[in-house]
């Protein structure tokens, strides 16, 4: 690929294989794909679904085995996959947000990607209804909170929170894909998925009025959506994870779960893309260089990963309190070792190696492999976080005294893991059946800003600036 910019720098210039995209195309190629169900989509749903059943299942079996405070090391993994899906699933939506900020181009197919996965909150919310009745008393033991006198501290307040980020979250993609939904529902037939477009997006015209109130809302709610989950994430590693081991004081851990959840939902929606990619469908809409310039975010993303890491393990390796050892025995060394360097290997080193390369991260594969990396560390960083939290008896010490030994998981922690996996994909599915994956309106408000112009023998694609 050559690139070339003037001295302005209003226009990019990057050579370009294929024929030139039209609004029209957009339209024809997301409404055929949209109203075609496939047999493989029913199949996939169909295992999906049977995987998620199976999960529910394992879940009343845990459920019947115990339940409450005195069981809450039964616990633990159950937790670690609420945690995995808020800091993957849940901080998506913030990719589009964020890029949309920036105003730039390459982000345009991947926005709805992203925002889909504020379905999944779904899913999310009615996962963390169990929890609640696990977390113990604020008496005796130390919290984010000062006073325990206030109504519904904390578990109220940690549920109003999550359900509030859920809210904004679905408001968001029904707000962005309203422009969509009415474009589809003029080339849908009469079946109800169509009806239901026209029933959502009857009041929409395109007048000017009504896409300048789009930007506003989607600005607005993008700016609650981004203040709402990182104050999420910092209360939900507090009252589930710090609060619960005696004597555990560190200011940057919660910024460091949601540090990660940035790492991990650019490599969510890179490996979502990917795979929309592949089947062929969206291949013309998705260019390399979209994961190209991805892939670049992604790197800086993992060496503040291990910034972050490193700084929180300087201060407790050189403090070398007996809390501080036991802390750093039991979450890192000795007890969940394997979790921890999984967790390291997965969410820094091995992306790291990948996109120092800049062959590597000039291609689609590069990229996806290295998203892939940050959502396995990060699954292994839930899992050595919140299961030793739940196994820890006496959260009402003043330290740690023991290092804490290692929870496996059981038959049932497995298919709760499994279903939990299955119930986000499955959700996923079924909203793109309602909202479409690919974004009508920003990919044809690209197109409006670039033009393919052939020079030599060679083809180009002049890109310009809207401002």
């Amino acid at each position: 690929m050559t690139t070339t910019a003037d001295n302005n720098r209003d226009r990019v210039q990057i050579t370009v294989d294929g024929p030139e995209l039209n609004s029209r195309m957009v339209t024809e190629q997301v409404s055929r794909d949209f109203f075609n169900v496939t047999r493989n989509y029913r199949w996939l749903v169909a295992i999906l679904g049977s995987v998620f059943v199976i999960g529910i299942i394992a879940l009343i079996l845990r459920f019947l085995d115990g339940f409450g405070v005195s069981e809450r090391a039964q616990w633990g993994y159950y937790s670690a996959m609420f945690a995995f899906l808020l800091i993957t699933a849940g901080s998506a939506p913030l990719v589009a947000v964020g890029l949309r900020w920036t105003k730039n181009h390459w982000r345009r197919p991947f926005s709805r990607v992203s925002e889909l996965y504020a379905a999944v909150g779904l899913l999310t919310i009615l996962w963390f209804l169990p929890l609640m009745a696990l977390l113990p008393p604020l008496e005796g033991r130390r919290s984010l909170w000062v006073s325990d006198e206030f109504i519904g501290v904390p578990l109220w307040w940690d549920f109003f929170a999550v359900l509030g980020l859920v809210v904004c979250g679905l408001t968001l993609l029904v707000l962005s894909a309203i422009p969509d939904m009415a474009v589809l529902a003029r080339h849908g037939d009469d079946g109800p998925r169509a009806r239901l477009l026209r029933s959502i997006s009857g009041f929409w015209r395109g007048s000017q009025s009504q896409w300048n109130y789009h930007r506003i809302g989607l600005t607005a709610l993008g700016a609650f959506y981004f203040m709402l989950l990182i104050m999420v994430q910092t209360m939900i590693n507090v009252d589930f994870v710090m609060s619960l081991v005696p004597g555990w004081k560190d200011s940057i851990m919660p910024a460091h779960q949601a540090l990660t959840g940035l790492q991990t939902a650019i490599g969510l929606v890179l490996v979502t893309t990917f795979i929309l990619r592949a089947t062929g469908r969206y291949k013309d809409f998705i260019p390399m260089e979209s994961f190209w310039s991805f892939s670049k975010i992604l790197l800086a993303l993992c060496l503040l990963w291990a910034y972050f890491w490193f700084a929180a393990l300087i201060t407790f390796w050189y403090g070398r309190t007996p809390t501080e050892l036991n802390v750093l025995s039991t979450f890192m060394f000795e007890s969940y070792r394997i979790p921890f360097l999984l967790n390291f290997f997965f969410s820094f080193l091995i992306p790291f190696l990948i996109l120092i390369w800049n062959p590597v991260r000039k291609s689609v594969l590069g990229p996806t492999l290295a998203g892939a990396s940050v959502l396995i560390g990060a699954f292994f960083m839930t899992i050595r976080l919140y299961v030793p939290a739940f196994g820890i008896e006496d959260v009402t010490g003043h330290t740690l005294k023991a290092v804490q030994p290692a929870i496996l998981p059981d038959v049932l922690d497995i298919f709760i893991i499994l279903g939990g996996l299955a119930g986000a994909a499955l959700i996923y599915l079924l909203a793109s059946r309602i909202f479409p994956i690919l974004s009508i309106w920003e990919v044809k408000e690209g197109l409006l800003y670039q033009r393919v112009r052939p020079l030599l023998r060679s083809k180009f694609l002049v890109l310009g600036k809207p401002d």
